[in-house]
Order: C-alpha cells, then sequence, then structure tokens
C-alpha cells in the first residue's frame, strides 16, 4: 500500500469525540488508526482498530507498530483518550488514583513517544491532546482533583514538547472542552450541566471536531491550549 496519503491515530475512539474523530479525519482523506478497550473491527479499508488498554504500553507499542505496518506513515496523534473522576478528593481511593494516571497519563506518555520518534524521521507530524477547562477554572460543586492533577499534566506536557519538537516541524497543541454532550453524560443531567458555562449551554461533539481539525490546519500554531468551553476558562 502507498504511503502517500496522510494517517492519524486517535486513542479512545469507540465512542463520543473519539468516534466522531475517526470519521472526520476519514473525511478529510486521512487513514485513520483507531484504538480503544471496547473498539470494533471496521469494514473501511482506511481504517484499522487496534484494540487494547491505552494504560497498558504493550496498546501504544502495538498501536504504533501496526500503524507502520499497515500504513508506513503517522502524521498526526490525537490523545482523546480520558477519564473523568468527579468524587470530593478525601474520597478518591487507590484505584481512582491509578486509573487516572494510567488513562491520563500513562496512556498519553508511551503512545506519545512511539508516534513522535516515527515523526522524526519524516521531518513532520502533529500530536493534540483533549484536556479539560477544569485545570484553568474550577468549579465547586463539580470535584475535579484528578481530571487538574492529569490533564493539567498534559497541557503542561503539551508547551513542552512543542517548544522541544518547534525546529523538527513537529507541532503539539491541545484542546480544552468545557461539558460536552457525550454518551458519558445523561439527558436529564444536560440542563444542570450547560448551566454552568456562561453561553448557558454544554458543548457538542462537533465543537471539539473543528477544533482539532482547525489545529490540525493551522500550521503556525503550536504549544497552543485551544479552550472550546463557552465562557468557562474566562470567568462567570
Amino acid at each position: 500500500m502507498g504511503t502517500e496519503q496522510k494517517v492519524a491515530v486517535i486513542t479512545g475512539a469507540s465512542q463520543g469525540i473519539g468516534a466522531a474523530l475517526v470519521n472526520a479525519y476519514r473525511d478529510r482523506n486521512y487513514r485513520v488508526v483507531a484504538t480503544a478497550r471496547s473498539i470494533k473491527p471496521s469494514n473501511d479499508d482506511g481504517v484499522l482498530s487496534v484494540p487494547g488498554d491505552i494504560a497498558d504500553p504493550r496498546t501504544a507499542e502495538r498501536v504504533i507498530a501496526e500503524a507502520m505496518a499497515q500504513f508506513g506513515r503517522i502524521d498526526t496523534l490525537v490523545n482523546n483518550a480520558g477519564i473523568f473522576i468527579a468524587k470530593p478528593f478525601t474520597q478518591y481511593s487507590e484505584a481512582d488514583f491509578a486509573g487516572a494516571l494510567g488513562i491520563n497519563l500513562a496512556g498519553f506518555f508511551r503512545i506519545t513517544q512511539l508516534a513522535i520518534a516515527e515523526m522524526e524521521k519524516q521531518g513532520s507530524g502533529h500530536v493534540v491532546q483533549v484536556t479539560t477547562s477544569l485545570i484553568d477554572h474550577a468549579i465547586d460543586g463539580v470535584p475535579s482533583v484528578l481530571a487538574s492533577l492529569t490533564k493539567g499534566g498534559l497541557n503542561a506536557a503539551t508547551k513542552s514538547l512543542a517548544i522541544e519538537y518547534a525546529k523538527r516541524g513537529i507541532r503539539v497543541n491541545a484542546v480544552s472542552p468545557g461539558i460536552i454532550k457525550t454518551p458519558m453524560h445523561a439527558a436529564e443531567a444536560h440542563a444542570a450541566l450547560g448551566a454552568l458555562h456562561p453561553v448557558g449551554h454544554m458543548g457538542e461533539i462537533k465543537d471539539i471536531v473543528d477544533a482539532i481539525l482547525y489545529l490540525e490546519g493551522a500550521g503556525f500554531v503550536t504549544g497552543e491550549i485551544l479552550h472550546v468551553d463557552g465562557g468557562q476558562s474566562a470567568g462567570h
């Protein structure tokens, strides 16, 4: 198979934002490597599904190895996989802590290492993290320490990586969402969750997809934390 067509690797790709990103990148004629624990095989020859837990370094190794074997290149990595555990700080368990670090941080670390190593060989690439605006603007009644601890680390790593690789043709950015209508939020909670944003409503999956696609084409943008949060990070 030829290697001239661009390739995007997307984590957390089985539902919600991740599944929408698979379709969006295919619409842009990218081939896509989609990974998640529950990912199903695709009928699309341009989509390679690789099941696995991103917290396990072997999953990252398998994803990148299979991407290179099948498609021969990696142009974009979207680190979309993540978990959010809303509990009072003193009620977090060791399992909660380990789970958040494993998926939100360790999962990012290994697959990003491996993807950037391949991008360096071709002298170009783009890495995008999906984080959260709760890092910048905590909300009373929405306990979020583990999200801030882990996704905040991704915001910081985004800027560090952007500078480290700026002269090597690799851009690194993040999208920082507010609360988005995804399968993790029950419909009956939408009104209350929407009220947490200055604009008065939740965001849509398309809002995050559009932001990532903007960054994909923004060749002069790197090290950016793009807030897509209905004004949440600006204040209330």
